[in-house]
């Protein structure tokens, strides 16, 4: 039996390197697609999502499928775009401590092409880690990483000198990082029923 899931949010999932058969981590963005996803599926896609890294070996012990059958289910994955990007989560302490910002982003007008310009001005920032076009008073939700707060300034001045459309921004600094990850738990055709 198959489910259709439409997707909708980002997720990690994984990818085969290599003939040393190590998965690694990566993300797939937001789309509205169907996947057709089986039980195995299912599996393979909680299971990587929790430990990346995993060998195709390990993953068929706890799949009940052998290691070129993982391989394979994961490459389509990859071919039909679920997977779209290798990534990996760093510990911030070990890295440098980064200051991780919360910005709301309020815009002047929500026109499609005002809209697309900053869209694309956030992409191309590497400092925002991630960005939602969201409701309620403020328009989007942001998440930077900076070395300290005069990086972060300097990306904020560049932010509103470079989008006229910015209206305001509102900044909450994180003191500690209690929880971090972008895993989306798909349930097993059990759970699913």
């Amino acid at each position: 039996m198959e489910v259709t899931i439409l997707w909708g949010a980002v997720c990690r999932f994984a990818a085969i390197q290599g003939p040393s058969r190590r998965i690694f981590g990566v993300v797939a963005a937001f789309g509205a697609q169907k996947m057709e996803l089986d039980q195995f599926d299912r599996q393979l896609l909680n299971l990587v999502q929790e430990e990346a890294g995993q060998t195709a070996e390990r993953l068929s012990e706890q799949v009940s499928l052998s290691p070129s059958a993982i391989q394979r289910r994961l490459r389509k994955m990859r071919d039909e775009g679920v997977i779209i990007r290798y990534s990996a989560i760093l510990d911030p302490v070990k890295v440098g401590r980064p200051t991780f910002f919360i910005v709301s982003v309020q815009v002047e007008r929500e026109r499609p092409e005002l809209l697309g310009q900053f869209r694309s001005w956030l992409a191309s920032q590497e400092p925002v880690q991630q960005a939602f076009y969201v409701t309620g008073e403020a328009d989007f939700v942001l998440v930077i990483t900076a070395p300290d707060t005069e990086t972060y300034d300097q990306l904020m001045a560049r932010l509103v000198n470079e989008n006229p459309n910015v209206k305001r921004f509102t900044t909450n600094v994180a003191l500690g990082v209690v929880k971090r990850g972008l895993k989306i738990p798909i349930p097993t055709l059990s759970s699913a029923d």
